[in-house]
């Protein structure tokens, strides 16, 4: 008869061989250093602001270059944290950074390891609360309002507030799971999976704290499970969950939670991933940082655990190989038509067809329309992590309170799912931009 520890040993080794987490099949190293490159090679710009959101990826991969981390932190702490004497450097942040923007720069913070005990980084939590506060108080008593920002950015306050460990208003806690309960991640009727994955991730922290009522962690639970249900059947033919853009933060979900390799999404959401990353699909910034801890089967919930001792240094920075000079050849001229609807007004607000190099950006064809001379397009857009957002054309734009915004889409009727700055038209194509609600 066999040992009883032996009968243990033999159990534990069935149920854990049993739950293989989600991750990437082997042969795709090059895609997982190649993209680890790139966003290393973004930290060198110092013409831009620095991304928490490309600190939070080159931490969690397994791969570094410990002297540019450090370098980039810097550049984080004189944005968020400048030094009083350094007028200069806080004159680049005029403003305190919004919800999401300081939860990202706290989750930063911790992946570092940074020590949290100080009088500044305090400061920084306490901005945080209040921040979550005055969203809550936005929804109002009922639920029935609206954040400040967006659910998606609360989502990431809580998570950042819960990944450092502090105790966080039951109010604010109740009113994001009464928002997921409610059906109110959605816009144009449409399910955001992205918001549903952030909501889920703060959700599945929560779950691990020990500090709440027994009622709330059965909220909580039962929560993460309609979140998880929610994503996987909002999975593509293709293997994509919602969109490929919003896939990376949807399968840090479900490896934070414990998606099995042996259920069909997994691969099939994975085989997606690589695909689109084989391609060069993923231009964006902010995908791009969501992605990399995909790749080393990580999620935002493992910035918890991170320890910042025995870490494998030895990434480089990728250098773009020479070219000859002449062969720059010039490029192909396309026409794209810009139409801008103001509903219920029956006539655009201006329609024309322009003649762009072929390879252009939208947000490059829409610089283009506002310097023609005559009936220049005007437009507005806001600087994000993720890109640049329109926020207005021909003079129009959403009021306070107004939940509206413009819409973009391809004739006829197909919405984009990329940035303006991210969307290659092609020739002869028609873009519509219309002012709806969401």
């Amino acid at each position: 008869m066999k040992p009883r520890w032996l009968w243990l040993v033999l159990l534990l080794h069935i149920l854990f061989s049993s739950v293989q987490l989600c991750e990437i099949p082997g042969g795709n190293l090059h895609h997982i250093n190649t993209l680890n490159a790139d966003l290393l090679k973004l930290t060198q710009d110092d013409s831009t602001e620095p991304n928490p959101s490309i600190y939070l990826a080159l931490r969690l991969s397994d791969d570094h270059n410990l002297e540019t981390e450090r370098y980039y932190l810097e550049r984080l702490k004189n944005v968020y944290q400048p030094n009083a004497s350094s007028s200069l450097v806080a004159a680049t942040y005029q403003e305190q950074p919004g919800t999401g923007h300081l939860a990202l720069y706290l989750l930063a913070l911790r992946v570092a390891c940074y020590n949290m005990e100080t009088v500044e980084a305090n400061r920084l939590v306490t901005q945080l609360k209040l921040h979550l506060h005055k969203e809550k108080e936005k929804i109002g008593p009922e639920g029935h309002g609206w954040p400040i920002t967006n659910y998606y950015q609360y989502s990431l306050g809580v998570l950042a507030m819960c990944v450092h460990g502090k105790m966080i208003d039951q109010h604010v806690i109740r009113k994001l799971l009464h928002a997921e309960e409610d059906g109110r991640f959605r816009g144009k009727n449409k399910l955001s999976v992205d918001t549903e994955a952030m909501a889920g991730l703060a959700f599945a922290c929560l779950q691990q704290a020990t500090i709440y009522t027994p009622d709330l962690m059965a909220k909580l639970n039962r929560s993460v499970e309609k979140v998880k249900k929610k994503i996987l059947q909002a999975q593509t033919p293709e293997g994509a969950f919602g969109n490929i853009y919003s896939s990376p933060l949807a399968v840090q979900f479900l490896l934070a939670t414990g998606m099995s390799q042996k259920k069909p999404e997994c691969p099939k959401g994975m085989a997606a991933l690589l695909q689109h990353l084989e391609h060069q699909d993923f231009q964006n910034i902010l995908f791009k940082s969501q992605l990399l801890p995909v790749l080393y089967g990580k999620s935002y919930l493992d910035i918890a655990s991170m320890e910042c001792h025995t870490e494998r240094n030895g990434l480089v920075i990728s250098t773009p190989s020479p070219t000859l000079a002449g062969t720059t050849r010039r490029r192909k001229r396309i026409a794209v038509q810009l139409i801008v609807k103001h509903p219920p007004h029956s006539l655009p607000l201006y329609r024309r067809v322009l003649s762009v190099p072929q390879g252009s950006s939208l947000l490059d064809v829409l610089k283009e329309a506002a310097k023609q001379a005559l009936s220049p397009l005007l437009f507005e857009t806001q600087d994000t992590f993720s890109g640049p957002l329109l926020t207005a054309m021909m003079g129009v734009k959403p009021q306070e309170g107004e939940r509206k915004y413009w819409e973009i889409l391809r004739t006829p009727s197909t919405i984009l799912e990329q940035g303006i700055a991210d969307y290659i038209p092609q020739d002869k194509e028609t873009i519509i931009f219309k002012f709806s609600p969401w």
